[in-house]
């Protein structure tokens, strides 16, 4: 649990220490008083990076460095420092100890919500691959550096494709890539079935609504063997990825599919199902990185409720009632029949 973070040079801070409680803690204030930025905080604190900007953006204007440091329950201390002083710098100090990189033993786990996660269902399909990813680097040491290189190896094919690349030119990067590939689709089918057994019971939970809710993982290839039969696909592909200037098979290239009532959910579900599956998908989520990783993730609601009717407010907040969330809203009265203990930080 966190007690206490402390942000300094960071977006709209100049030196600020805020105090947590191990509960749910309600941030409240006016647009634009940095409830968002109080969170984007907490995550780069507890991740390393920011879910919405890239490290020199977090510098307050007029700045060239930003700290963060928090404490825990036991008094344990970990910061992040970012400095732009003719090249970005960035260090982490835990316990004392400096540190470049965070490897995924000294990441604090962390379940946001933010007002995008609401186009989910009816964003481009990278946005629902990001969701699975997002996931998946906080439950498994080394996804976030297999991405990272299934990206770079994607780079090199198409650079070869533009260039019209014969077959021996192509088939070594093809390997890698279907290694890489392999890995990656692998991973986010198993999730996506660990999404699937319990979404149903969720969803009906959440929206008191009885339907059938069902996700997929929508490959480019079977998943059985899917390194061979990738790698037999780009073969095949060669000629049509060389005309459309990219690669056109492989995890890139995939997405996820939810039906309600064994139909496609944008065709049948109205607004208000379509946010009841989203909360269903985030409230798994903390579940599953709970049970891989045995350490209760903070919870982060970026003015959730108020997208909420008051039964689905006070599901999600009986759920969460276990794990330390911090919610940000500019309106107190939805808040005002939770009936657990309240950290309250105006704003």
């Amino acid at each position: 649990m966190i007690a206490e973070i402390r942000l300094r040079q960071f977006r709209s801070y100049d030196d600020q220490v805020f105090t947590l409680g191990k509960g749910i803690n309600i941030v409240v204030g006016p647009n634009a008083s940095g409830k968002t930025n109080l969170l984007e905080g907490l995550v780069v604190g507890c991740l390393g990076s920011s879910f919405k900007a890239n490290d020199y953006q977090l510098i307050k204007h007029g700045c060239n460095w930003f700290r963060i440091d928090m404490v825990d329950e036991l008094n344990k201390t970990r910061s992040v420092k970012i400095a732009n002083q003719n090249k970005i710098t960035k260090d982490f100090i835990i316990e004392n100890k400096n540190y470049k990189k965070l490897s995924l033993a000294n990441r604090l786990p962390v379940v946001l919500f933010e007002p995008n996660d609401l186009l989910l269902l009816i964003g481009s399909p990278e946005t629902r691959r990001n969701y699975l990813d997002q996931i998946l680097e906080q439950i498994h040491p080394n996804y976030k550096k297999v991405k990272s290189d299934y990206l770079k190896t994607l780079r090199q094919r198409n650079n070869l494709i533009k260039k019209e690349g014969s077959y021996s030119e192509l088939f070594p990067w093809d390997v890698r890539l279907s290694h890489l590939g392999g890995i990656i689709a692998l991973s986010r089918s198993e999730l996506v079935n660990k999404l699937d057994q319990k979404i149903t019971q969720t969803y009906r939970l959440l929206s008191r609504d009885k339907a059938q809710i069902n996700i997929d993982y929508i490959s480019s290839v079977d998943i059985d063997q899917y390194q061979s039969r990738m790698l037999k696909k780009l073969a095949a592909n060669r000629e049509l990825d060389i005309l459309r200037g990219f690669t056109t098979t492989g995890p890139h290239r995939e997405d996820l599919g939810i039906l309600v009532n064994n139909k496609p959910i944008l065709s049948v579900a109205s607004r208000g199902e379509t946010r009841s599956v989203v909360v269903s998908l985030k409230l798994m989520e903390i579940e599953i990185i709970k049970q891989q990783t045995n350490t209760m993730p903070l919870v982060l609601l970026d003015d959730l409720f108020s997208e909420l009717d008051a039964d689905r407010r006070a599901y999600t907040t009986e759920y969460l009632i276990d794990y330390q969330t911090v919610i940000t809203t500019t309106d107190l009265e939805n808040y005002l029949n939770i009936s657990s203990k309240i950290n309250y930080i105006k704003l």
